[in-house]
This record gives C-alpha cells, structure tokens and sequence, in this order.
C-alpha cells in the first residue's frame, strides 16, 4: 500500500477516553447477561461453546498499548508529492493526532506508539543525501510533540536515514537524550540491503548498548496480483533470517526486536530456518536458532484469524505477542473483531497480548 493510503473511520463526537478509564475498564457483558446470551445461543442451536462464549465476553480491549501505530506528518506528505506525484489516500480527512486519538477512543486503546508510515515514505530515507537526515530529524520532533501533548496516549518510534551510518547514529543520540523516544522504526530492507548486512552493524551495536526497542514494517517496491501484501509476509521473514545468519541478534541481545503482521510467513518457515541453518555459522547462533528466534515480538496487526494465530502461539511463548493495528493505514475493524472473537488465548493470555507484553518493553506505561 502506497503512503496516504490509510482509512480514517472517525467520529468528531466521540468522548475522551481518560488514562484511568483506559487501564481499569474491561469490555464484556456482566455475568447475568453472559447466561442470557449463553441460554439464547442454546435456543437457537448456536454451535459456540460456553467456553468460548466466555471468552468472547471477558476479554479485556480497553487499556490495550497498540504498537504498530502509523502518524502521517503533513511535512512528510508534501516531500513525497514533490518527489513522486499525488498519492492516492482513502481517508475522510488529512492525518493528525487528533484523528488517532478519536479511533484509540473508539477502539479501546489507551496508547499508541507512532511510527512513520509506509510505502513511498522509505525512498525519502533510503540514501545518504542531507534530505533523509533532514526528514528523519523533522519526523522525530513532531512525534516527540505529539508525545509532550499527550504523553500517556501517545510512544514515539523514532525513524532514521539509515544507510546513512554516521546520520543514523547522530539520530539515535538526539531521538533518545533528546527527544526521549521509546524506541526505533525501521524497514525491513534499504535498497538491496537487508539489516543483518555487516553496513549496519553499528548502528545495532549502539541500539544494544542503549537496549532499545526496534520495530520493524515490511516494504518492498515488489509487487504481486497488484498488492504489495503478499510480499509484505514473505519479506518479513527474510529481514530474520538475514539478523539471524549475520550474527545480529546474537551479538545484539539486548535489542527488543518486533515484527509485524504476526511475523507473515515466519510461523511457517520456522522449522526451515531452524532446520537449515548451516554449521559453519554456528558461532553465529552460539545459543541455539530456535533460543534467538523465540525472543523475537510479534504484533497482531492483521493477523487476526485462528489459523494465523493458533500457529503463532504454537510459535513463540503468549510473553512475545503484542497487540498492533497498523491504523491509519488500516482501520481496527480489520483486526480487533477476529481478535475479540478467538477462543484460544486465556484472561491471563489476553491481558498480556493487549497490554501487559508491551508494558515490559516499554516500562514508562505500566499502571
């Protein structure tokens, strides 16, 4: 999906969700409702299980952290409509943060983490030219004053020039001393060069010495039956793989890596990746394959249906899921029903998912 193409189902009336409300309510029908609905599910010949009935009916959406949250900067806009055109946008209105404030409201979410938005957005900082130190450096102020307004509804993901080695480490001093960024947003792949490759090393060096967060969104200029989704989960495991066989996430331990859209196809090329790595780079994975994938963090954005999750569950341990949307770009009807819906996660599971994984990683949140 190209930059600007993000929806925006927004309600100008919608009431302020306050940080106490966002963190003690729980949406869900009390219990004598939840007979009620049990007793006319039976009459009915409905199929649902109690169990899951339950479920449904407990589950915890209000307080959720979303993760994969977009912000569209009007600046940002403009630079790409110089550089490549009119973009094509389904949104009712121009992005602000307003605008992801009132669909949080709406969708029981107390605090989203900014992170730029994809599509064309990556060829503005994927060279070494003053313009990408330039945007990157405007991008990270204005989502670090979206911060300072609203500093309990909103995390900033700070972006970088990152082929630049030299601009990425002068951002990564001023995004975290200065700007007090909870964490990085990267690309999974800059031009031909995926993360692991030894161009980057540094950069990930100084992002494990500072053990930050870094969150990574698929892009490829590649496309498939006129979409870039299908690409998006075949990539995703690429840019592990490359971390993997390149060392990075063993050198790099105290990194706290995330992956969208459920990792893609990651849950199924697990055991290839585990299988085929090869031996001569065992020093590479000095703990075991399977030991450095299984502290990668994955967000829900999109990757809502049972067969998507039971496999990531089955995957990693409940402690590395985290809840994403993917709006603006996306509307959280696109995920938040096949979440609500699905019966394989516990309370316990589903109080982590939504809010408690992402509290650990980002430690200035918890209630």
């Amino acid at each position: 999906m190209q930059m600007g193409q993000h929806n925006c189902n927004c309600d100008n009336d919608a009431p302020a969700l306050s940080q106490k409300n966002s963190t003690s309510n729980v949406r869900g029908t009390s219990r004598r409702e939840f007979v009620k609905s049990l007793a006319a599910a039976g009459a009915a010949g409905a199929t649902l299980s109690a169990g899951k009935l339950l479920a449904q009916a407990s589950i915890p959406t209000l307080g959720r952290i979303d993760v994969h949250h977009h912000m569209v900067p009007p600046f940002f806009v403009k630079a790409m409509e110089s550089a490549y055109g009119a973009q094509r946008s389904n949104a009712t209105e121009p992005w602000t943060p307003a605008v992801s404030l009132r669909e949080m409201d709406k969708n029981g979410v107390a605090t989203a983490m900014l992170s730029l938005t994809q599509g064309v957005a990556k060829d503005l900082l994927n060279d070494k030219t003053e313009r990408a130190r330039s945007l990157a450096r405007q991008n990270n102020e204005f989502g670090a004053q979206a911060v300072k307004d609203n500093p309990t509804r909103f995390g900033l993901l700070a972006s970088l020039p990152f082929p630049d080695q030299d601009g990425s480490l002068k951002e990564i001093e001023y995004a975290f001393d200065t700007l007090k960024a909870d964490g990085i947003g990267l690309w999974n792949v800059y031009g031909d060069k995926w993360p692991g490759d030894p161009e980057f090393a540094a950069v990930f060096d100084e992002l494990n010495r500072r053990k930050a967060v870094v969150f990574f969104h698929p892009f490829t200029s590649a496309t498939c039956c006129g979409t870039t989704a299908f690409q998006f989960d075949i990539e995703t495991p690429s840019t592990i793989n490359s971390l993997l066989m390149e060392g990075t996430l063993a050198r790099c331990p105290d990194i706290k890596y995330i992956f969208s859209h459920g990792g893609g196809a990651i849950t199924v090329l697990w055991p290839r990746i585990i299988d085929a790595f090869p031996a001569k780079f065992k020093d590479r994975a000095p703990k075991g394959v399977e030991y450095e994938l299984k502290k990668l963090y994955f967000d829900t954005a999109k990757a809502n249906t049972p067969s998507i999750l039971d496999a990531l569950k089955d995957t990693v341990p409940t402690s590395q899921i985290v809840y994403g949307s993917d709006v603006p770009v996306q509307k959280y009807i696109l995920t938040n029903p096949g979440l609500e819906a699905y019966s394989g996660f516990s309370m316990d599971d589903w109080k982590a998912i939504n809010r408690g994984n992402a509290e650990r990683l980002f430690p200035r949140f918890k209630t």
